[in-house]
């Protein structure tokens, strides 16, 4: 049965909204029970799933990784018994530990915080991630503006710290700024492409760019 939230339990309307979007939600559901700290842990699954970007990948970086649930499923796929992995989550947030992660806190704008996160690695990652997104603020064209200039912020650590061959997913919102930034990344990457997931929100206008083939 669907849940709802009556006006006298929450007053504002849009926390009302949230909460109630939160409680009917399947991914919600399917992350506490598959004991996944957000929901964004199956965009990562859908993503990996159709690129097959973690197997490839010898040094991972989750950049912007609270609450961690990108780096749970990074970890997961990575532990193949293989290979020797490492993978480093890297935000200004604390997280809990997660196994097979290390976890450095900064700004990856940083010069200090970006020499920690190769010190862990040992060598500049092959696969660097990022789910970020700015707080918003509710207006459309500003949210959209600031969530491009942080996707550019870590495009520029990408392009200065990703290794030969390595790969970049990053989160987007739709709304013009997002074609240029794929515009940019093809510059420097063997294939660009963009890919909504199916747990994304139909009403979000959030979507992925993937690159890979990293030319230095």
């Amino acid at each position: 049965m669907k849940v709802r939230i009556t006006k006298d339990r929450l007053k504002k309307l849009s926390s009302r909204r949230w909460v109630e979007r939160q409680l009917n939600d399947p991914f919600v559901a399917a992350a506490k029970k598959q004991g996944y700290r957000s929901r964004a842990a199956f965009k990562l699954i859908e993503i990996d799933d159709k690129f097959k970007l973690i197997r490839k990948a010898r040094t991972i970086l989750d950049l912007g990784a609270a609450p961690g649930g990108w780096s749970q499923v990074a970890a997961e796929r990575a532990c193949d018994g293989a290979n020797e992995r490492k993978l480093v989550a890297s935000d200004l947030l604390d997280i809990a530990p997660i196994n097979g992660t290390e976890f450095v806190k900064g700004d990856f704008n940083d010069e200090e915080v970006v020499r920690r996160i190769l010190g862990v690695l040992g060598d500049k990652p092959d696969l660097i991630l990022s789910d970020m997104a700015p707080n918003t603020v509710g207006h459309a064209k500003t949210d959209h503006i600031r969530i491009i200039s942080l996707v550019k912020n870590a495009a520029t650590f990408v392009l200065n710290n990703l290794a030969f061959g390595g790969s970049f997913v990053v989160k987007v919102l739709q709304g013009g700024g997002e074609q240029k930034l794929l515009a940019d990344l093809k510059v420097s990457f063997g294939k660009v492409t963009h890919f909504k997931p199916k747990s994304s929100r139909k009403e979000s206008s959030e979507l992925y760019l993937i690159a890979a083939g990293f030319k230095e």
